[in-house]
């Protein structure tokens, strides 16, 4: 049986904090920005935390459990 390889994709996009809980970035912060207002894209700068729902697709993703 191979080793089991983790998605390059996932693996740049997501990081697992010391809880265990995985932290992502906001979405639509990398151009059109002049149309955003400054509350809006100070929001998207910050990381947030991967919704329950998404995290087993994610940590399957990442060869993690």
């Amino acid at each position: 049986m191979p080793k089991m390889k983790t998605k390059s994709s996932a693996k740049k996009r997501f990081k697992v904090t010391a809880t265990g809980k995985i932290k992502r970035k906001h979405a639509f912060k990398s151009h059109i920005l002049t149309k955003k207002s400054k509350k809006r894209k100070l929001a998207l700068t910050h990381s947030t935390l991967v919704h329950k729902s998404d995290e087993n697709s994610i940590k399957e993703q990442l060869c993690i459990k």
